[in-house]
């Protein structure tokens, strides 16, 4: 029997291989070697001094307070008493100058000689220039950052207008009492007008009033309904009266507005400003313009002998006032306008 084929053994079976998860391709920089420049070495930096701490912008430095000593004050008073005396200011002689040749009357023209070389005199001699030396009415500005040290404001000026009128041989007018009529013998105490105003510094007017003048003085609780024709009625009609008696040619100082005490000082406040000044306000100037001419044309003239100048000025500060007020006050200066300022 033929032998039978062999089968052919079976190849084995692979053995199933294990899967194993292909681990995720790194990032091609972690693959890259990090390579560190090494810094050169430099010197260490130097600590810098703290800063100060800055105030934050709002902030606004604390102004120190300014020592004005009350001696200092005396001694001003003193002084600008006896020169607001001897010296007319320049403003008002540069006015009665002008007056000379704008008045049309002989005799005024005359009187304004007499006044300038009056004014001359008292001047070069050292006396006054009128007889009546006046009130003597102080008016102090002083700054919310100033102190009086060494005594008390009113205290040092009294003291230099005692001084002033003694020292200066000024004739004495006051008297202490306004009925038991006895002198004080040293023209005190002075009439003193305060305000608080910004700053260190302490300004100081002195004003010799004369009695004279002084006495023309008017006030009036007019009629809102009034208007400014009434102003005018009652500043013209004022100066008609007053007549020769304040010594013109004057200065007519008119307060308009605020309350009854606040329009009078307005009124005589307005004499310190300088003749031949245009007020801030047109409106205002052009009735001081039209006031003046008014006063004028009264015709009153030099000393009260007839002319062209009555007046070489008419000067108006307003205020605010109530709805049911319209006060108006004038107070009239002679030509012997006296006043001296300084500021300390």
């Amino acid at each position: 029997m033929p032998k039978a084929k062999k089968r052919p053994k079976a190849k084995p079976k692979p053995k199933a291989r294990k899967k194993v998860a292909k681990k995720a391709p790194r990032p091609k920089a972690m693959h890259r070697k990090k390579v560190v420049k090494k810094a050169a070495k430099r010197p260490a930096p130097k600590k810098a001094a703290p800063k100060k701490a800055k105030p934050p912008k709002s902030a606004k430095p604390v102004a120190s307070v300014r020592e004005i000593s009350a001696k200092k004050i005396a001694d001003t008073v003193a002084r600008l008493a006896m020169e607001a005396n001897f010296d007319l200011e320049h403003d008002v002689y540069e006015a009665l100058r002008r007056g000379v040749g704008m008045e049309e009357s002989l005799v005024g023209k005359e009187i304004f000689n007499q006044l300038l070389e009056n004014a001359g005199i008292a001047r070069d001699e050292r006396m006054p220039i009128c007889q009546d030396t006046g009130l003597a009415v102080v008016f102090v500005d002083i700054g919310q950052d100033a102190h009086v040290a060494g005594g008390a404001l009113e205290e040092a000026v009294n003291e230099g207008v005692r001084r002033g009128y003694t020292e200066g041989y000024l004739r004495k007018s006051v008297l202490g009492d306004p009925l038991k009529r006895v002198n004080t013998k040293d023209n005190t105490p002075a009439v003193i007008h305060v305000r608080i105003v910004p700053g260190n510094k302490l300004a100081l007017w002195v004003v010799p009033k004369g009695g004279g003048s002084e006495n023309m003085s008017k006030i009036a609780m007019l009629k809102p309904a009034d208007g400014v024709e009434g102003v005018k009625k009652f500043v013209v009609e004022s100066v008609r009266v007053a007549s020769a008696n304040p010594c013109p040619p004057i200065i007519v100082g008119v307060g308009v507005g605020g309350s009854f005490e606040q329009c009078a000082m307005n009124a005589k406040r307005s004499l310190l400003r300088e003749i031949g000044s245009r007020h801030p306000d047109p409106y205002y100037a052009d009735l001081e313009a039209e006031l003046l001419k008014k006063v004028n044309d009264l015709g009153v003239g030099p000393m009260g002998l007839g002319g062209r100048i009555t007046a070489l000025a008419v000067h108006i500060v307003a205020a605010p006032c109530h709805i049911a007020s319209l006060p108006v006050a004038v107070n009239i200066n002679c030509h012997a306008a006296r006043h001296k300022t300084a500021v300390l």
